[in-house]
């Protein structure tokens, strides 16, 4: 289920289709768990303490990736917003420079709308995990996931 994916800050839209397809963990997770934890009768052949402990470093992995590239993307739109606030400040009659720090204003704003997406779906994740995997395995850190 790991995903190794390039994150590209760039292009919002593609940014936003490489997250979609790194939150299909977060989106399968119930299926996941139902797959791997198994029933009473296949108990003695499945160790499922094991099962949940692998999937919780999986989702941990990912959910870490998926906000560290949000981050780097946001620090990155900051960056072009300060440079172009310098650029509109010696020609603020260009109206080029005015239509980009827009542009970039907006995608901003839309990567800190992506990183309170993220906290809900971790959220529902960690939930639904739990619901299923406290049993059989106890996380040392309950804040890890």
């Amino acid at each position: 289920m790991a995903t190794s994916l390039s994150m590209d800050c760039g292009d919002f839209l593609e940014f936003q289709d490489s997250l979609q397809k790194m939150r299909k963990i977060d989106d399968q997770i119930t299926y996941a768990l139902n797959s791997i934890i198994p029933t009473e009768s296949f108990k003695k052949t499945i160790d499922p303490s094991t099962t949940c402990k692998e999937l919780h470093q999986q989702i941990k992995n990912i959910h870490n990736k998926r906000e560290t590239s949000i981050k780097f993307c946001r620090d990155v739109a900051r960056g072009e917003i300060e440079q172009l606030k310098k650029q509109c400040a010696t020609d603020p009659d260009n109206v080029v420079l005015q239509n980009n720090m827009r542009r970039v204003q907006n995608t901003l704003r839309r990567l800190e709308s992506e990183l309170d997406i993220e906290n809900v779906l971790k959220i529902r994740t960690c939930k639904i995990y739990n619901d299923k995997c406290r049993s059989f395995y106890k996380n040392p850190n309950i804040n890890d996931l």
